[in-house]
């Protein structure tokens, strides 16, 4: 079993060092005929970015995907700066005509997506050419590789149920340099994805084929993060199914994430797009769906006809009726646990570190004002949006649209819910994001505390205090403390993942969805405990 192992060890290492090491490939280079036809696509009106251009890409040199985005960089910056002059010039002469006429030679957009799309069209080399025996040396290996490497643990578990057994002195799940060594690598691939996706259109290459047979058309780094996403899940997830096969619960629940992401978050949004209809996520919720009401998908769900119509509607009763009432009877688990992508991912990708989860009162306290204060920054947002688009005007009480909007891009949806959200996985535990940030789960988790049927149950009397549970627990709850007491656990941040409820070995937890006055307050309970006892003494 140990050469299995190690087997799958290497055949991944293998697998994940061609991937990477693919950026690293191809020659990229544009003809004068080339970038006359992306200019003319792309409607650029300056002469000196077609100079600037040409200077920089059209050239029978082998230039790396360094280089080249380099110059093309390079070439949108002189431009801009350059029309940036000529602007603050005509200012200074109160020229307005001129000033006027100059803002069609602006190229807009960021250099590094410039660079991308150029990069799409100029690439040539082993990778473009062979994306089939690619894909079967990077995502082929990497899978084959990563079942071989857990199977033979998982097999070997013996009896169903989940111990302690041995996490802590592994230095891949105890914030050993193994953790560290993935932290950095995933970080690392956020950045890039987010910041860089020019460097890493290799990886575009790979996926064209599949991409052109969903939607019609080549891939973007975006297909490139939704198809890894649902391949590391269903991998993942035979994991999952082996380590907590004892459990139908947790067998649904992770069949429920795989069909959630697979089929509304990446399938059905690409075959809308190949149908020329807005390529939509249908299960995604505002306020986690954060731009849903900015400008530019509001304009396109109204021009796109009755469908665009059918979104918008739905995404407004899907977040203000559906969730609330779907909470109210099954819990914020019916989303965050059967439904997210980003619990999904946490739950499959994230299980090996859920029990580096910080329980302390410190880790709490922060939990409340962080969470909220980032649901309350959506909102503010949110407002400012709407009252711009409907009213045409650039800010509200001072607050830029366009600078809030994209704060909170930046901060909020690539560092936060990206970078840090999954890439600190090893060392914070894998529901960072959900505990810490996620507006949609600080919406829902109001609703559960304070209007909602599901809690978990406790029987006290035979809890043996192994600590299976609060160990497990993603959500930085100790559970053992409030099973000890056998108190109902009610709280916002739970996810109703189930999983202190799978790993006690004596059946003290259990999940329910019952009557709302069922729903026992645990200081009523521990008041009354001590006014019963004192009676008894008193009798005596």
């Amino acid at each position: 079993m140990k050469a299995i192992k190690y087997t799958g060890l290497v055949i991944f290492l293998i697998g994940l060092s061609i991937f990477t090491a693919s950026i690293f490939t191809g020659n990229f280079s544009f003809t004068e005929q080339e970038l006359d036809s992306f200019i003319q696509e792309k409607g650029y009106k300056s002469e000196i970015i077609k100079e600037e251009l040409s200077k920089a890409i059209v050239t029978e040199e082998n230039l790396n995907i360094f280089q080249f985005s380099e110059r093309v960089r390079n070439a949108v910056e002189t431009n801009n700066k350059h029309y940036n002059d000529l602007i603050e010039k005509y200012n200074k002469e109160k020229n307005w005509d001129k000033k006027g006429a100059q803002y069609q030679y602006r190229v807009d957009g960021k250099p590094h997506t410039i660079s991308f799309q150029i990069a799409k069209k100029a690439g040539s080399g082993f990778v473009k050419e062979n994306a089939g025996l690619m894909w079967f040396l990077t995502f082929g290996l990497g899978i084959l590789g990563a079942l071989l490497f857990m199977l033979p643990n998982l097999i070997l578990l013996g009896k169903p149920g989940i111990k302690n057994d041995g996490i802590y002195h592994k230095s891949s799940t105890n914030r050993g340099w193994i953790a560290w060594v993935v932290l950095v690598y995933l970080v690392t691939f956020y950045l890039v994805l987010y910041f860089m996706a020019d460097y890493v259109v290799n990886w575009t290459f790979i996926l064209d084929p599949i991409s052109k047979a969903l939607n019609g058309g080549e891939a973007s780094q975006w297909f490139v993060y939704g198809f890894l996403y649902c391949t590391i899940m269903v991998t993942m997830a035979v994991r999952m199914y082996i380590k907590y096969r004892h459990n139908k619960y947790q067998i649904i629940r992770t069949t429920s994430v795989l069909f959630f992401q697979i089929v509304f978050a990446f399938l059905i949004p690409e075959i809308m797009t190949s149908l020329n209809m807005p390529g939509y996520d249908f299960k995604n919720a505002f306020p986690l769906d954060y731009d849903f009401f900015f400008e530019w998908n509001l304009k396109t769900l109204t021009e796109s006809g009755s469908i665009g119509l059918f979104i918008l509607v739905w995404g407004i009763v899907l977040t203000l009726v559906i969730v609330p009432v779907m909470v109210y009877f099954f819990g914020k688990r019916w989303y965050c646990s059967w439904v997210c992508g980003c619990g999904g991912l946490a739950e499959t990708l994230g299980d090996p570190y859920r029990q580096h989860s910080d329980k302390s009162l410190n880790a709490w306290k922060l939990e409340r004002w962080l969470i909220h204060s980032v649901l309350i920054f959506s909102l503010l947002m949110t407002l400012v949006t709407l009252y711009c688009y409907f009213s045409g005007a650039q800010s509200f009480l001072g607050i830029k649209t366009q600078w809030i909007k994209d704060t909170y891009s930046f901060l909020i949806g690539a560092w936060f819910a990206g970078v840090i959200g999954t890439g600190f996985y090893p060392i914070f535990g894998n529901r960072v994001w959900c505990r810490f940030g996620c507006p949609l789960a600080a919406y829902l988790g109001m609703v559960q505390r304070f209007k909602s049927r599901f809690r978990i149950t406790t029987n006290g009397a035979q809890c043996i205090s192994c600590g299976n549970c609060s160990t497990y627990c993603e959500m930085g709850i100790d559970v053992r403390a409030y099973a000890q007491k056998g108190e109902n656990i009610v709280r916002s941040s739970c996810v109703g993942c189930g999983v202190c409820s799978a790993v006690c070995p004596r059946g003290v937890l259990k999940l329910e969805n019952g009557p709302e006055d069922g729903r026992i307050n645990p200081t009523e309970i521990l008041l009354g405990n001590d006014v019963d006892l004192m009676n008894l003494i008193n009798k005596k």
